[in-house]
């Protein structure tokens, strides 16, 4: 069960949307950046441009306990090393207790800059393996993107998160997806780009995946910079019969055991 929270809930998972754009930030926006809230743990899901600036209206940064990275290209990225040297301010004045820990793909060299003095730690990820962080258990599928990059399927009990991230249609994400009670899918490209960028999915394609998996909710994300936002809303509302909305920043949702 999933309802937009006005308070905290026991138990639920609370998704925020801090950036939703792609390839860059618009004015006062972020690109990708998503905050998962589940019990004591607040975990930032990629950290692009504009991100750090956005999260610090909703959290400190100094709350933050972990950050997962689909992959390495600036728009989801961006921010990472100025979050570890606030990580090293707050820890070097006393305000955070344990280095942060960041967890993203070993498949690039990217993965070692993770790694800053003691200050952050960074972990491996990988297809074959479940990672569980704060009570919750994450499984990762491999997308179909110009650089390495992973989507996630986030459990806790009976409440199921999916966000998948850059990617063209492959039907694993079909299974990451399946019963999930909200999917944050990336909707790059409007219907009449289908096949046109590689690496990404049309807003057609988003709903589709959700029609398939039969999710609870359909968060189209990571939306481009040009047209009528509202026709992608349309392309994946004609496939997918379930609520479907645009990501906009601030904008919240609480996943709730049942």
């Amino acid at each position: 069960m999933m309802k937009r929270p006005d308070s905290e809930k026991t138990g639920a998972i609370k998704i925020t949307i801090i950036g939703w754009r792609g390839a860059y930030p618009g004015p006062g926006e972020a690109t990708s950046g998503y905050l998962l809230q589940s019990g004591d743990l607040n975990l930032l899901i990629d950290c692009g441009s504009g991100v750090l600036s956005r999260l610090q209206q909703y959290i400190s940064l100094d709350a933050i306990d972990a950050v997962i990275l689909s992959h390495y290209h600036a728009d989801h990225v961006a921010d990472m090393h100025c979050l570890q040297y606030a990580a090293r301010v707050s820890m070097d004045l006393g305000t955070r207790d344990a280095p942060l820990s960041i967890y993203g793909h070993a498949e690039d060299p990217y993965f070692d800059t993770l790694n800053y003095h003691n200050y952050s730690r960074a972990h491996a990820i990988d297809t074959e393996t479940a990672l569980h962080v704060g009570g919750l258990t994450l499984t990762f599928v491999r997308n179909v993107h110009p650089a390495p990059c992973f989507s996630m399927r986030i459990e806790k009990d009976d409440q199921i998160v999916t966000y998948i991230s850059d990617t063209e249609w492959t039907d694993p994400l079909v299974d990451a997806a399946r019963d999930a009670d909200l999917l944050i899918c990336e909707a790059s490209l409007y219907n009449a780009y289908q096949g046109v960028v590689p690496g990404h999915l049309t807003a057609g394609e988003a709903g589709e995946i959700a029609r398939q998996a039969n999710v609870g909710r359909l968060i189209l994300s990571h939306l481009p910079h040009f047209g009528n936002h509202e026709d992608l809303l349309n392309q994946a509302a004609a496939v997918y019969h379930g609520p479907v909305e645009l990501a906009r920043t601030g904008s919240t949702w609480q996943v709730m055991p049942t």
